[in-house]
């Protein structure tokens, strides 16, 4: 009596998985069809190459690197193209004008302490450009305790957070109207006719999210082409892995978002009303790209950041960047966004099956989760 079990419900997992890959191919055909949409990605991408560009122009142009040196390290450094040295009577005065900002770094005598005889002394930032045309890094030691060029940590978290932003709120806002589209024109009434709701759902978000994560990968190889081509090698170094604990942590995080995105079309079923329910929604996205951009320098709030699901995909790879996590730090704030991730997957999933044949004004979160 009970052999057909296996062989139904091996049939009934076929059906669902070739209905949600069919869900995802609509998505993904509607989104390549659409000229804005082809045309924001285009945009997006040639904004992203002009930075690239811009940034190997200017590290090109840049003027020669004044640094001071002693009698013992002259005929070290004067050797190196783009390097303006500016001769000192001691290591004392090479530093000296080091902290009075004469010169951006000191080359000064240090016998035995590495593979250099020397070492080198930069006033609150790394000489990487300097560092960058010796074939053995020497000794660095800084006068002030500020690891990272500030400008720089800017520029990274204007990165991820603008990344982050245009990419959830664009994707996130053409899910929720779809749905309500599709409750307007009384299309999800065929659709549901045909598969289950939860491979509807299921659909709308897998194709959305590889649409973004090929977004992210286009943007990631651009910077690392950009850079490798333009000669800024140094700053691939950097960002080589803080791009892509990014991309880990934003395909959690996005489709975190657009199941609840989904969710909150499905509550409404009209365009007019779909801003009652993805305001909410959309106000998580934009907080973590404001507090990024004014806290970057704050180790605290970054640290809080890091390990709110919705803000970890740009606080965490910014930590990354700037040296200031443990090797477990990510791993934990990952786990913990991948829980939240499925929490968000089963609410989304009990709202949009609840409220999406119910018709008129929009749906209470209470009744769309017990009903």
């Amino acid at each position: 009596m009970n052999a057909p079990t296996a062989p139904i419900r091996s049939h009934a997992e076929s059906s669902s998985a070739r209905s949600v890959w069919l869900v995802t191919q609509r998505e993904i055909g509607s989104k390549l069809r659409s000229k804005a949409f082809v045309i924001s990605t285009l945009v997006l991408l040639l904004f992203a190459l002009g930075v690239v560009v811009w940034g190997g122009i200017s590290a090109g142009s840049a003027a020669a690197i004044p640094v001071a040196v002693t009698a013992e390290t002259a005929q070290a450094i004067e050797s190196l193209d783009g390097i303006q040295t500016i001769n000192a009577d001691s290591a004392d005065h090479a530093i000296e004008m080091v902290e009075d900002g004469a010169v951006e770094a000191a080359a000064v005598p240090d016998e035995g302490a590495g593979p250099y005889p020397y070492k080198i002394v930069a006033k609150d930032s790394l000489p990487e450009t300097l560092i960058a045309m010796l074939s053995v890094s020497p000794t660095v030691e800084l006068l002030d305790d500020s690891p990272e060029n500030s400008l720089m940590r800017y520029f990274v978290a204007l990165g991820f957070g603008i990344v982050f932003l245009m990419a959830a709120s664009m994707f996130g806002s053409t899910i929720a109207q779809s749905v309500v589209e599709e409750k307007q024109t009384r299309v999800v009434e065929l659709l549901i006719a045909a598969i289950p709701v939860r491979a509807l759902l299921a659909g709308k978000v897998l194709g959305n999210t590889l649409l973004a994560m090929a977004q992210i990968i286009a943007l990631a190889l651009i910077a690392v082409v950009g850079l490798s081509v333009s000669g800024q090698s140094v700053a691939l170094t950097g960002l080589g892995g803080p791009i892509a604990w990014f991309a880990v942590f934003f395909l959690f995080g996005f489709v975190l978002l657009a199941a609840l995105f989904a969710a909150a079309g499905a509550m409404v079923s009209r365009q007019e009303d779909i801003g009652s329910t993805t305001t909410p929604l959309t106000m998580l996205i934009i907080a973590p790209y404001f507090l990024v951009i004014f806290f970057n320098d704050n180790p605290v709030v970054l640290s809080v950041m890091s390990y709110v699901p919705f803000s970890a995909p740009v606080a965490m790879p910014l930590r990354i960047y700037l040296g200031q996590t443990a090797w477990w730090e990510p791993l934990l704030s990952l786990a913990i966004l991948i829980v939240t991730c499925v929490a968000a997957i089963l609410v989304g999933s009990r709202i949009y099956e609840n409220a999406l044949l119910r018709m008129g004004g929009r749906v209470k979160l209470r009744e769309a989760l017990t009903s």
